[in-house]
């Protein structure tokens, strides 16, 4: 996994390690929780400067979630209602749920989203779908991961050898958000399967 990120970064530098994070934004199990330690490791080497690894790596984060927000823009509301329509178990009204609770907190979601694994690439989505303000999710975007990009980004530069510690500790609670994630579409799942159980019984009563 280092391999390449090691190489990527001593052949561009900082803007290697903005790459890497941008692509992290796009493909989730890209970790920032071993990309952003290592540029700080790197940093602590002397290798690359610490305040320009702290500004690629936050461009990095703002240019991967403006792709990702620009996929829910193109997707759209209607497009992704009838989407929704089509899923076995999801209702409409489940995605029309979401839209007003999004409208109501989204800007809280954007800014903190961007501090919780898998998360932190999904939230651009919905942003895009619902159209937030550019200029509002730039901004939300770039200061949400400038306090993520920088917390792991010292973290690797003072633990220097050590910083795959990091990733040790991180890696324990992404496991707890899919655990969180799993949890709630089982329940979701096994919510509409008995609605539906419910249903046909009332139906034939």
């Amino acid at each position: 996994m280092t391999d390449w990120l090691i190489e990527l970064m001593e052949i561009l530098g900082a803007p290697g390690a903005g790459l890497a994070i941008a692509l992290e934004n796009i493909f989730p199990p890209l970790p920032s929780e071993v990309i952003l330690p290592l540029a700080g490791f790197t940093s602590a080497k002397g290798e690359m400067n610490l305040p320009g690894v702290l500004a690629w790596t936050t461009a990095g984060s703002v240019a991967g979630a403006l792709a990702l927000y620009w996929v829910g823009a193109l997707l759209g509301r209607e497009r992704t209602l009838a989407l929704a329509a089509r899923i076995p178990l999801l209702k409409v009204s489940d995605i029309t749920r979401t839209e007003a609770w999004f409208l109501k907190h989204g800007r809280k979601t954007v800014f903190f989203g961007r501090m919780i694994p898998i998360f932190r690439s999904l939230i651009s989505v919905p942003a895009g779908v619902e159209r937030m303000p550019l200029g509002v999710f730039t901004l939300l975007t770039t200061a949400g991961s400038l306090v993520w990009n920088t917390v792991f980004v010292l973290a690797g530069y003072v633990l220097a050898e050590n910083w795959s510690v990091v990733e040790t500790y991180v890696g324990m609670g992404t496991n707890a958000v899919i655990g969180l994630v799993l949890l709630a579409v089982v329940v979701f799942v096994g919510t509409r399967l008995a609605e539906r159980h419910k249903g046909r019984h009332a139906l034939r009563g």
